[in-house]
Formats: structure tokens, C-alpha cells, sequence
């Protein structure tokens, strides 16, 4: 790669992260020319194409209607096309498969969606930074796509679990405790339900609030086991 083509590279990832996409487009598609078989480029295209997307789907509250729904697909669409792309060439760029997920997410289909998580899923050696970060998107998209609190609890959990103080464990924990007071409300006698609560409330270093919860979990299931023993 020539040292203009990295100047391009690096102008164009500082205006996508300032948010002038537009000027950050213009710049990796004129480097794209020089190495048009780049899966980095590649991938960096699809995500100023994803960032449009989500900036109309947030200034209209998430529910886009009419051009604006239209805009979204036909912007997502180039998205996945560049994703794609990107991952021909490098198969192993896990990153790049959520944000594929996410742009199918975007178009409705979901099938696809899950398809491209799964193949990041099943990958070995993933680093754990990066690890995390799949987890709790794959549980973001089991909590609103696939309407599914049990799965999304696993992989919060997962990502939870992975001791690297990063914004999309924050995220987790967040969502676990969401999701595990909702369950706990529904069900009070939550074995399982009580352990996360209180794995959350240690983790956050409420050790007070965490060994309550615990407690609670045991007592119960001591209560079930003399239960179930004295049984006839």
C-alpha cells in the first residue's frame, strides 16, 4: 500500500469517527481504487454506510416509515454488500460479521442475520475484547429481533463473564439486570433468576446486595430439596 493510500486510509476513518461521513466516503472510495480487493477499506466503507443508517433510524425515534424506510434498506444494502466483501477476502474478520448481522437486522432478514452470528460464534480463538463485544450484540439481537429474554440472558452473561472493563460489558450487565428483574417479577421463586442478580450485584462490587440475592437463591433451594425429600 503506498503511503498516499495510508494518508487517505487515516483521513477517511478520522471524519467517519467525527461523523462527516460523507467526506470519509469520498476518501476510502478513492483509496478503495488504488487496492480495491482491501478488506479493510472494504470494511470501513460498510460501516460509514451502516453509521447513515443508523442516523436516520435515530431521527425518527427507530421506526422509520415511507422514504425514510426506503433510504435505510437501499443504505443498508450497500452496507452488506461491502461486508460481504470484506469478508471473501478475509474470512476470519469476526467484527465484521456482527456488523453484516446488523445491516441484514436492518433490512429484515433475520434468517441471514443469525446466519452470519453463528459463523462468528463457532470461530476458535476469538480475543476476548472482541469476544465480549459479539455476545452482547448476539444478545441484543436475540432480545429484540428474535424476542427471545432466555437466550439473551446467556450470551449477556457471556459477556458479562469475560473480566474486561469495556463499554459493551457495561451494556451487558445493564441488560442482564434488566432482563433478571423482569423474570424475578413474573417468578419470585427463581432459583437460577436469584444467582444472576446476585453474580450482577458482585461484579458492580455491591457485595452486600449480591450475598442477599445469593442467600436467597440458596434458602430456596434448600427449601426445594427438603421439599422434594420429604416427598411420599
Amino acid at each position: 500500500m503506498s503511503s498516499q493510500t495510508y494518508v487517505l486510509r487515516y483521513a477517511a476513518k478520522f471524519y467517519r469517527r467525527k461523523g462527516s461521513l460523507d467526506k470519509a466516503l469520498q476518501l476510502f472510495k478513492k483509496a478503495l481504487k488504488a487496492t480495491p480487493s482491501s478488506a479493510l477499506l472494504h470494511h470501513q466503507i460498510g460501516l460509514c454506510y451502516r453509521a447513515q443508517a443508523i442516523q436516520i433510524q435515530k431521527a425518527r425515534n427507530w421506526q422509520p416509515r415511507g422514504q425514510d424506510r426506503e433510504n435505510i434498506d437501499r443504505i443498508a444494502r450497500l452496507a452488506i454488500s461491502h461486508f460481504e466483501f470484506a469478508l471473501e477476502e478475509k474470512p476470519t474478520f469476526e467484527i465484521a460479521y456482527v456488523h453484516l448481522a446488523e445491516m441484514y437486522t436492518a433490512v429484515g432478514n433475520l434468517s441471514k442475520a443469525e446466519d452470519a452470528y453463528q459463523k462468528v460464534l463457532c470461530m476458535k480463538l476469538i480475543e476476548e475484547e472482541k469476544l465480549q463485544k459479539i455476545h452482547f450484540y448476539y444478545g441484543q439481537f436475540q432480545e429484540f429481533q428474535r424476542k427471545s429474554e432466555v437466550h439473551a440472558i446467556v450470551h449477556y452473561l457471556k459477556a458479562a463473564k469475560i473480566e474486561k472493563a469495556t463499554f459493551a460489558r457495561d451494556k451487558s450487565i445493564s441488560s442482564l439486570e434488566k432482563l433478571a428483574l423482569k423474570k424475578l417479577q413474573r417468578n419470585a421463586l427463581d432459583i437460577e433468576t436469584l444467582s444472576i442478580l446476585g453474580f450482577i450485584h458482585k461484579v458492580k462490587g455491591e457485595m452486600h446486595k449480591a450475598l442477599e440475592y445469593y442467600e436467597w437463591a440458596l434458602r430456596l433451594a434448600a427449601d426445594f430439596e427438603n421439599s422434594v425429600g420429604h416427598d411420599p
